[in-house]
């Protein structure tokens, strides 16, 4: 299964903020929305990942304002990105490996969407059942 194959299904709707809103701000929109994450993109160039980790780590544990701290300041901007075409094995890789939970999908320097370990649990499941009722088929001799 590739990533677009998960945003085919889900759909490919992506969220985005400037660098320049407070991480209240941003917060804000990611409760209304209901994501853990939101991407930065200005002039349509992704600038940024903003998580709730993010947040977590570098406002609520640093004793900060969320109301006086603008996104950029606690943003995250080495950005790992997944390419429409990779594969989930790729994406389970990286996200165990460099330890992150949403992956932006780009391709040709343009976000295409985003995809969260939700998203690929969920896909990896589908991929199981598939397989178990396969076998079962085979085992029982049915064409099912």
């Amino acid at each position: 299964m590739t990533v677009n194959q998960i945003l085919s299904s889900k759909g490919n709707e992506v969220y985005s903020i400037v660098s320049t809103i407070t991480v209240y701000d941003a917060i804000k929109v990611m409760g209304e929305k209901n994501i853990g994450a939101v991407l930065v993109i200005e002039d349509s160039v992704l600038k940024g990942v903003l998580s709730e980790r993010d947040y977590a780590r570098k406002i609520v544990l640093k004793d900060k304002s969320s109301k006086k701290t603008l996104v950029h300041e606690i943003m995250t901007t080495n950005i790992i990105t997944v390419k429409p075409t990779d594969k989930l094995e790729y994406c389970m890789e990286l996200m165990t490996t460099k330890r992150v939970r949403h992956l932006p999908v780009v391709e040709n320097n343009i976000v295409m969407g985003i995809i969260s370990i939700g998203d690929v649990v969920i896909a990896i499941i589908e991929i199981q059942k598939d397989t178990i009722k396969h076998l079962e088929s085979y085992i029982s001799g049915s064409n099912a």
